[in-house]
Parts: C-alpha cells; structure tokens; sequence
C-alpha cells in the first residue's frame, strides 16, 4: 500500500514539493553561510518524493548550532512552508481519495518549520536516533 501512495504522491505533488526544496538548497548553497540550510532542504526535497513508510525524529546529538539555524530557518522560510503544507493538506482533505495526501502534508509540518536537528527514519524504526 506504501508503494501506491507513494506512486501516487510523487506523480502528483511530490515530484514538485521536491524540484522546490532542490532549487532552495541549490540556493542557499551557493551562499555559502547557508550550506546547512541547503543540506536540510535536500533532506526534505528526499523526503518529500517518498513520505509514505518514514517520519522524522529529533536527533539527540544535535547541539546549540541547531537551535540557532532553526530560529533562523524559522524566521525567513520555515513559517511559510509550513502554512504551504497546511493550506494543500486542507485542499487535499476535502475529498475522500485525498485525505491520505493530505495527512503526508500535515506530517511535513515539523520538518519544514524546524528542520535542523531531526532526522528521517523509516515508520517500522521510529527511535532508531543516533
């Protein structure tokens, strides 16, 4: 069931959820300052292709820096990313067929508000942190 979501998901919205994150972190790459911000949004653009089977945990070993390029990244782009992903999830909600879609919207909230310091994990190992 997993595979057909997923399917489903990346020929209709996650295919384009991940081009966005890709050009984002190509972005804040070339600004060099910002090369962990490019390294979350590829984690995410990874993420939003395949979010059926995995989820995101908090990773123990994140530290201070963490804490600080999340407010940053909270600041400048994670408030309307998440707002994005909560206005398609309500869009994707209203009809039956959607409401699945719309849950995988609703789980890349947290990521995309504070990305730093978590990590992917698939759903069968959801405390597998390092």
């Amino acid at each position: 069931m997993k595979l057909i979501l997923n399917l489903i998901w990346l020929v209709l919205s996650g295919f384009w959820l991940a081009i966005g994150y890709v050009v984002a972190g190509i972005i804040c790459c070339i600004l060099i300052v910002t090369i962990p911000f490019g390294i979350a949004s590829f984690r995410i653009a990874g993420y939003a292709l395949w979010p059926f089977g995995r989820t995101t945990v908090e990773r123990r070993d994140a530290g201070a820096g963490s804490v600080v390029g999340n407010i940053i990244w909270l600041v400048f782009a994670g408030w309307w990313l998440a707002l994005g992903h909560i206005v398609t999830g309500i869009a994707l909600c209203v009809t039956i067929i959607g409401i699945p879609f719309g849950i995988a919207n609703f789980k890349m909230i947290p990521i995309s508000l504070l990305p730093l310091g978590r990590e992917i994990v698939p759903t069968d190992q959801p405390f597998a942190t390092r």
